[in-house]
């Protein structure tokens, strides 16, 4: 208690810089540097709403992520892999299904009424009862993390207390087309017309114009593919993955067998840069994206249960992370791949954050050209981001990847402590666009914010 009250008057100092000390409960003077309590924009966002009603994650889950017509998930039905990871962030956390407001599921690919039906169907293999809604969102590789989004902002808004957002993906039963003609008015708007582009032509452009080599993107693919296997050899992933019962069915035999999936199968622990400088470009005669440097086309689920704080204190439920922000822009389409580089820092700023206060990225790598192009362009250090590895290795399961990320970034950020307090998880958007969302690690706040009182009892966000 007396340590609570020394730090409200610390905290009331703060607001009255232009008095020249504070008084402890030994009554010695300790001087407060008030220019160091002026935090300014990297306070704004912590004082914006009272602590209880901040929205937290307290469960972030994700399947193995395996190749598409080729790996773990082969046969298995979309709605399969959604279940466990559903069932998992309730069970877990010993929460009653029938207190989930809203469940939101980011697809892509799947057809809307079908895919909306298959979620509904997961649901009810997951235990959740009738009174349980759910409902689909596509912002097309983004759409995972929209889902976290829109359930943030849903409790927030106060329509309801608890939310799951997920993804879902099963690219090996629903494949990249265009389903019927084009519009031939597309002709008229060239913008319009590059939302047709295929992702790997864009690839190329952002390659092209903003001098990305053939040897970086390789290099980037090459440690991707590391740091995937070093995290799944020492069992990195083990926290956030949920082993899925399933069967595997021999193409030739029709035999089927029953397996356990608990490991994302698409990682190359070998893959070194001479074997892909040997790859050929697959979207233009000379060009520099190959399937080595690409994301690969993948199955997999993840989901995240989010509710307003006060709410997990009284279930007594440790607090993963904290969701701080999110934004989505508007890029151009022709070089969709550039969209973190614009997403990110407006997500920052919207935290009240600067970059350099961010201490790890998940930045999906929808092809190693516009990796390199963000990371470039943005300044970022390599050593904060995918330190576990990304989609080149892992696997992009377009309407699971948000949602795999989160479980990805908040596990790791928990791992690490108190050295890592904010992260950030982005990733481009076919048809020229971003996202971003900030997140807090759980425990690195209390009800004075971003109060952390060193020694010297700097109030800023810097204080260590």
């Amino acid at each position: 208690m007396d340590k609570a009250i020394h730090r409200q008057k610390v905290l009331l100092q703060h607001l009255n810089p232009s008095s020249s000390s504070i008084h402890d409960n030994d009554s010695s003077s300790t001087s407060l540097n008030a220019s160091a309590c002026l935090a300014g924009d990297s306070a704004a966002y912590h004082r914006t709403a009272s602590f209880g009603d901040d929205v937290v994650i307290v469960a972030a889950y994700r399947t193995a992520l395996c190749k598409a017509k080729r790996g773990g998930f082969k046969d298995t039905h979309p709605d399969d892999l959604l279940a466990p990871v559903l069932k998992a962030v309730v069970e877990k956390t010993n929460l009653n299904p029938s207190e989930v407001g809203d469940i939101v599921v980011g697809s892509v690919l799947g057809a809307g009424s079908q895919r909306a039906s298959e979620c509904r169907m997961a649901a009810f293999y997951a235990g959740f009862p009738e009174t349980v809604p759910v409902r689909t969102v596509n912002r097309q590789c983004s759409s995972g993390l929209q889902a976290v989004a829109d359930v943030a902002a849903a409790i927030r808004a106060g329509f309801y207390d608890i939310g799951i957002g997920a993804g879902l993906e099963s690219m090996t039963t629903n494949p990249m087309a265009w389903d019927g003609s084009v519009n031939p008015k597309v002709e008229m708007f060239e913008q319009a017309r590059n939302c047709l582009l295929p992702m790997g032509v864009t690839s190329e452009n952002v390659a092209n114009r903003f001098g990305v080599s053939r040897k970086e993107q390789d290099e980037a693919a090459v440690e991707s593919h590391k740091r995937a296997a070093a995290a799944t050899a020492s069992g990195r992933f083990k926290d956030e993955i949920v082993p899925v019962s399933t069967k595997i069915v021999d193409p030739k035999t029709g035999e089927e067998k029953s397996v356990t999936i608990s490991v994302d199968d698409g990682i190359r622990p070998n893959a070194t840069l001479a074997d892909l400088s040997k790859l050929k470009a697959v979207f233009k005669k000379d060009g520099t994206t190959t399937a080595g440097n690409s994301s690969q086309v993948t199955d997999g689920a993840g989901a995240v249960l989010l509710m307003k704080r006060s709410i997990a204190v009284q279930k007594g439920l440790p607090i993963l992370g904290v969701f701080r922000s999110f934004v989505a822009v508007g890029v151009d389409p022709a070089i969709m791949g550039v969209g973190p580089a614009a997403a990110i820092p407006v997500a920052v700023k919207a935290a009240g954050l600067q970059l350099d206060d961010i201490d790890l990225f998940e930045i999906n790598e929808a092809f190693a050209s516009q990796f390199v192009y963000c990371r470039n362009k943005l300044g970022l250090d390599s050593q904060k981001i995918n330190v576990n590895g990304g989609a080149m290795a892992i696997g992009h399961p377009l309407g699971a990847t948000g949602a795999r990320c989160v479980a990805t970034l908040l596990h790791e950020m928990k791992k690490r402590g108190k050295d890592c307090r904010f992260g950030v998880i982005s990733m481009c958007i076919g048809t020229g666009m971003g996202a971003a969302a900030v997140f807090e690690r759980g425990d690195s706040v209390d009800e004075l914010r971003n109060a952390r009182v060193g020694d010297n009892l700097y109030l800023s966000k810097d204080a260590r």
